[in-house]
């Protein structure tokens, strides 16, 4: 018979799926991507894009990131050339795909006490899946998420709640258990869509600034991530006891 004291102690987070977003959010991938595109535009005659205009384009896939590009230099894609030209971007980027990119300050040490803490946590992204564990496994990242969920194995991208909670499923998680971390509205847009708070980075890619997008709680350091989620999945742990 096994006694009380021999069970483990439980966890602050035992239970609890945190989804990322992968882009602006886990790693700064901006000048790899930048780099990429402005590869293609100036393949296309184009001039290339500043950079700091062009980083807050990222967030909606390759394909997005293009429509964006090319829309800055007044130069539309049909749906043909989209297509084409997503294809040489994303075998241009597959080759560079962690020249420069790399986590922001804190993630691996914010990663590692959720998951201390009983946290599951996975990868929720409008990256390609392949793309993106390409990059997770270059960066020595990947082995921390339970799973990797990119737009492509989702039934619809973000800000469609349903990604959000397909990476949560996957994970072995539910949305009533879950918390959206992200740096965009799509994140936050996705996150509220799915019932499920959200917590946003104040140094990733958004032409909004990041105080006007509604998420329950902004962070300027993923040092302040734990305490961030916490707070948030209190006011829960109170109700389910009968606080």
């Amino acid at each position: 018979m096994t006694s009380n004291t021999d069970r483990p102690a439980p966890r602050r987070f035992d239970g609890l799926t945190v989804a990322f977003d992968l882009d602006g959010t886990l790693v700064d991938t901006a000048p790899d991507l930048v780099d990429v595109l402005n590869i293609v535009l100036t393949g296309e005659g184009l001039a290339p894009l500043p950079y700091e205009a062009a980083r807050l384009m990222i967030g909606r896939g390759a394909r997005g990131l293009l429509e964006r590009g090319f829309a800055a230099e007044d130069a539309p894609l049909d749906e043909a050339r989209a297509g084409r030209l997503t294809e040489t971007f994303i075998a241009l980027y597959r080759e560079r795909i962690a020249r420069d990119s790399r986590p922001f300050p804190g993630v691996e040490a914010a990663l590692d006490a959720l998951a201390a803490e009983g946290a599951r946590l996975c990868v929720c992204t409008n990256k390609r899946t392949d793309l993106s564990a390409a990059l997770l496994d270059a960066l020595g990242l990947k082995k921390r998420f339970a799973v990797v969920v990119g737009a492509d194995a989702a039934p619809a991208p973000k800000p469609d709640r349903r990604h959000v909670i397909a990476a949560v499923e996957a994970a072995g998680g539910s949305a009533e258990r879950a918390i959206m971390v992200g740096d965009s509205a799509a994140d936050v847009d996705a996150a509220r869509a799915a019932g499920v708070p959200s917590v946003l980075v104040s140094f990733g890619y958004t032409e909004i600034p990041p105080i006007d997008l509604g998420a329950d709680v902004l962070i300027d350091d993923y040092a302040e991530l734990v305490d961030a989620i916490e707070a948030l999945i209190a006011p829960c742990s109170a109700q389910a006891v009968g606080l």
